[in-house]
């Protein structure tokens, strides 16, 4: 048994996404800082924010329905970085780093739901 949610790989993961996205995104246009650079880091700070919180709740059940939440928040957080490579506003090789990290921390994600929950997404 794991004595925290820290010792989860999938937390550790995106906790270094995290950090990796709000450097990247203080280069972003000025003008972005309320509209696109405020959402990319809002759903990249949900992710382990929520893994940890599911971590911490008391039941199962509580515990997989905070990890469909993180979920959610990658699918959101890659399809605001396809909008900022599109717009120029993130190097390809580093969107192209960003978007690796996504998809593990997506499959990390999936399998911890799949072995918690027997009505796990695909």
């Amino acid at each position: 048994m794991l004595k925290s949610y820290r010792e989860l790989k999938v937390w550790e993961k995106s906790y270094r996404l995290c950090v990796k996205i709000y450097r990247v995104t203080r280069k972003f246009p000025l003008e972005e800082k309320y509209v696109l650079t405020s959402q990319i880091r809002k759903s990249a700070l949900s992710i382990p924010s929520n893994i940890a919180e599911g971590y911490g709740r008391k039941t199962k059940a509580d515990y997989v329905r905070i990890l469909y939440i993180a979920y959610g928040s990658v699918c959101e957080l890659d399809t605001q970085l396809l909008i900022a490579g599109d717009l120029n506003y993130i190097q390809k090789n580093l969107g192209n780093d960003l978007n690796q990290d996504i998809s593990e921390v997506e499959i990390m994600l999936k399998a911890l739901i799949r072995s918690l929950d027997k009505k796990h997404i695909s």
